[in-house]
């Protein structure tokens, strides 16, 4: 069993439990967009901003961008940890990744609450 610290689970099956549950918020603000998309006629600035500005809409895309920053973190570690053996630079690039997330994320909350 693996047991670091930069592992976001306690344990690989923690982390596939992890993946899994953050693709299916995924899937299902997809599946969101594209049923707005397909029922919204003139796409306005309007509709836009009056979509965005619901409750849901925002609570739902927050939720998705954690999913987004849970699945990325884990798919990142399993892949630096498989394939780039020194620890130094393993490290470094485990930093960048997980200050350009954090940053993605935290523009996503300026961005949708400041509709």
């Amino acid at each position: 069993m693996v047991s670091n610290a930069s592992a976001l689970g306690r344990n690989g099956v923690h982390d596939y439990i992890l993946v899994r549950a953050s693709a299916i918020v995924i899937t299902l603000y997809i599946l969101y967009m594209i049923g707005f998309f397909a029922v919204t006629g003139d796409l306005t600035y309007e509709v836009w901003s009056g979509f965005f500005g619901s409750a849901f809409t925002k609570v739902f895309t927050l939720l998705t961008l954690f999913s987004i920053l849970i699945h990325a973190w884990i798919g990142m570690w399993q892949v630096l940890t498989d394939y780039v053996k020194p620890v130094a630079m393993r490290l470094g690039l485990q930093l960048v990744i997980v200050v350009a997330l954090l940053v993605y994320v935290i523009y996503g909350f300026v961005v949708v609450w400041g509709v």
